[in-house]
């Protein structure tokens, strides 16, 4: 589990086409070592893999097919700049949300403007996602934990502080975007708890 709340980025060194999955190679020096120990979990924009390789400041990891096929993953290239939070220890403060790290589908930047200090994003989704979406509810896109402002349609726009948006990849965003989304986690149950029982 993690909390949305980026602990730091790091950039991609190698992204290796290996038997029809990736292997991603990313430097993570401003992360600390002791949670990227082999088996660990590290949220990289949004998404839960584990540490499969350690060599100095970086972390190997494997991307599989079906990671590749809900996120944007399969589109970092050597230079990228990734969000970066480690697992969730006992102790640790939950300052965003509960996020697993199992993005549900790619949304896309579809409008962004400045508003005050901060910056108005607009996000467009899936429609079946849609329903799990609610105005001053939680969202995680790309490893990062939001409140939502507005929701209409298959819309919904955050607002991004400047130090959200100088700390994380979400001030590299264009118009257009892919972002990794997640629902929220509770959301998630409540629907399935309350669906009709399969015959």
């Amino acid at each position: 589990m993690f909390t949305g709340i980026i602990i730091a980025t790091g950039r991609v060194l190698s992204a290796d086409v290996k038997g029809g999955d990736i292997e991603l190679a990313i430097d993570a020096a401003a992360l600390d070592a002791a949670r990227m120990n082999l088996g660990d979990s590290v949220s990289v924009q949004g998404c839960c893999l584990t540490v499969t390789r350690r060599v100095g400041t970086a972390f190997h990891a494997d991307v599989s097919r079906e990671t590749l096929s809900k996120t944007t993953l399969g589109n970092l290239h050597s230079g990228s700049r990734v969000n970066l939070e480690p697992s969730l220890r006992a102790g640790d403060a939950l300052g965003g949300h509960l996020v697993s790290g199992h993005v549900d589908a790619v949304g896309r930047l579809t409008a962004a403007h400045q508003d005050a200090r901060s910056w108005r994003l607009e996000f467009e989704l899936p429609a079946a996602l849609m329903r799990f979406v609610a105005a001053k509810g939680s969202i995680c896109i790309d490893g990062v934990s939001l409140t939502v402002n507005r929701v209409g349609g298959r819309r919904f726009d955050v607002n991004i502080i400047p130090h959200t948006r100088e700390v994380t990849t979400l001030g590299d965003l264009v118009v257009g975007a892919g972002v990794n989304i997640e629902i929220d986690t509770i959301a998630r149950y409540l629907d399935r708890l309350l669906a009709k029982p399969e015959e």
